[in-house]
């Protein structure tokens, strides 16, 4: 359950600390004190979408921090998929920071975290019912997901979506090799004409860069070969001069009889003699370069030739040898894939019927699951809207047959007659503001028992409605009080008086700065918060008599 949640520079919050506890939790306060602050960041901690715009204006960053005990098995195995360490003690600590300029981040136990895997892990530790969940009742397209959370098909919902995953891939793969088999003929005779331009060339990676090497050497053949030679000279000699490589020989002979009486030149001599032996290399690579100018005389011409083919080629298929062979390797697999499109067309519709004998049994599996959780989730609404005062409601879950999607064989709506004699229609041309707030909660009783998170939030969850009805939510969200953590916003008298633990939130303002604070309401204090609920700021003996009886009458059904 959310024990400890700490604000700090949200919006008008600067510094607030709430402490949760088990049991009924009741916030409540004037219109834009911030009770609808304290949601948002708790949203936020959960990893939900938030903005730079909750930042307390003058500030660098706004923080939330939410401390959590006695978390459930689920919210553990999560933490261990995300390899976070726990307590032995099953709490959990997260924060989330967001900055002025937009950015967030977020630690779970201190070790940081995304929103993404912060929201996963939120999903299981709180769920959030309000107003925009009643509106979200009235999308069609959510109402398969309350059937599906009743009916448990997670045993089969994963291989379905397996299979059917794969027969949008072959679907796909399928429809392209039919639109090329369309314009087979002309692509074919394209890609001929590409592959037999490319193998021509009869290319090799690096080729480019040698020929150009090869280019530069011959356009400045005359000031290379005077360099070659004159190397060689110097290595060699001439009639007239002895060259480096017989004087180091000569050295090397004198050293020699040198080192027999003076073994200090052992190692001088060793040198001169290495040395000697790298000059002669030297010499052999110089006179191998002379014999390779002499015979490039006509060169020159098939270079600039082929450097132009390969310049050509680039400018079509890749900027390298290597890309344009790679792409050579591509045109020649589709090519053959063309030359056989019609044998792999078969064989994937071969395949697509396959997989569609296996997905059809587990759709009719996946919609019979659906009716029967739905039979029931009909019956439970139904209960639970005759208590909430709409004892005529008729609640009913119509199942249509569709086309295969990701999500099976079975287009759903809820149905609703608030009044007798009405035939059920669809909630959004049927259901009032008050009346939705009912479905939802009667909805949300039914699926508690289900619902994997600790704690349960109704923000304003009593829109639209007061009198005996509002008496009857209070009743009802005291039942999942018992069962969960509940925490709620309310600006109803009869639902703050059923709460275990009431928290007033107030808002102060000077000159200089807007300000929230939530205090812990007991005894007298309480109270006079119903009393002013019920009766505006002018507080009389009447409306503290009558919020007492509102106290006393709070835990009777």
């Amino acid at each position: 359950m959310l024990s400890d949640l700490k604000i700090e520079n949200v919006a008008v919050i600067e510094k607030a600390q709430i402490s949760f506890e088990d049991g009924l939790n009741i916030l409540t306060g004037e219109t834009g004190a911030g009770k609808s602050i304290v949601i948002d960041s708790i949203n936020a901690v959960l990893g939900e979408r938030t903005s730079r715009e909750i930042v307390r204006t003058g500030t660098d960053s706004a923080k939330v921090t939410a401390y959590f005990e006695n978390i459930s098995p689920k919210a553990q195995k999560i933490l261990n998929e995300l390899e976070i360490e726990t307590e032995n003690d099953d709490t959990l600590l997260i924060s989330r920071t967001i900055t002025s300029d937009g950015r967030s981040s977020c630690r779970v136990n201190g070790q940081p975290v995304t929103v993404s895997m912060l929201k996963l892990l939120g999903r299981e530790l709180v769920n959030i019912c309000g107003q925009h969940d009643s509106q979200h009742l009235l999308q069609k397209e959510s109402h398969l997901d309350f059937v599906d959370f009743m009916a448990d098909i997670s045993d089969i919902s994963d291989e379905y979506k397996l299979i059917y995953s794969a027969i949008v891939q072959k679907k796909k793969e399928l429809s392209k090799l039919s639109k090329s088999l369309t314009e087979k003929d002309q692509r074919l005779e394209f890609l001929k004409y590409q592959i037999n331009e490319i193998e021509s060339a009869n290319i090799s990676p690096g080729e480019k860069e040698r020929l150009s090497e090869d280019k530069k050497k011959l356009q400045n053949k005359e000031k290379l070969a005077k360099a070659l030679y004159g190397s060689s000279s110097v290595i060699n000699g001439d009639e007239n001069t002895q060259g480096l490589s017989q004087g180091l020989f000569a050295l090397s002979s004198f050293l020699s009889q040198i080192s027999e009486f003076n073994s200090d030149f052992k190692e001088l001599e060793k040198n001169i003699e290495n040395f000697r032996f790298e000059i002669e290399e030297c010499s052999s690579m110089i006179n191998s370069e002379i014999s390779s100018l002499d015979s490039e005389e006509s060169n020159i011409d098939f270079i600039e030739e082929r450097l132009d083919l390969l310049y050509r080629l680039s400018r079509k298929y890749g900027n390298s040898e290597e890309e344009i062979l790679n792409y050579l390797s591509q045109i020649k697999e589709e090519y053959e894939a063309i030359e056989l499109g019609d044998s792999k067309i078969e064989e994937l519709e071969t395949e697509i019927d396959e997989l569609c004998e296996k997905l059809l049994p587990l759709a009719e599996e996946i919609s019979e699951r659906r009716k029967q959780a739905a039979r029931d989730f009909e019956i439970d609404v139904m209960k639970e809207l005759s208590y909430l005062d709409m004892p005529a409601a008729i609640f009913r879950v119509e199942f249509k047959q569709t086309a295969a999607t990701s999500k099976g064989i079975d287009d759903v709506e809820f149905l609703i007659s608030a009044n007798a004699g009405q035939e059920p229609k669809s909630l959004s041309k049927i259901a009032s503001g008050g009346e939705l707030s009912r479905i939802m909660l009667a909805i949300k009783c039914v699926l508690s028992d289900l619902e994997p998170a600790d704690t349960m939030i109704f923000d304003e969850i009593d829109s639209g409605v007061s009198g005996r009805a509002a008496h009857k939510i209070a009743y009802k969200l005291k039942c999942i009080s018992e069962k969960k953590q509940t925490l709620c916003v309310t600006h109803l008298a009869q639902i703050a008086a059923a709460a275990d633990h009431h928290f007033f939130i107030e808002k102060h303002s000077d000159e200089s700065k807007t300000r929230t604070e939530i205090t812990k309401l007991i005894d007298d204090d309480r109270i006079r918060e119903i009393a002013r609920i019920i009766g505006g700021d002018v507080i009389t003996k009447t409306t503290m008599m009558s919020a007492c009886e509102l106290i006393d009458f709070a835990n009777t059904p």
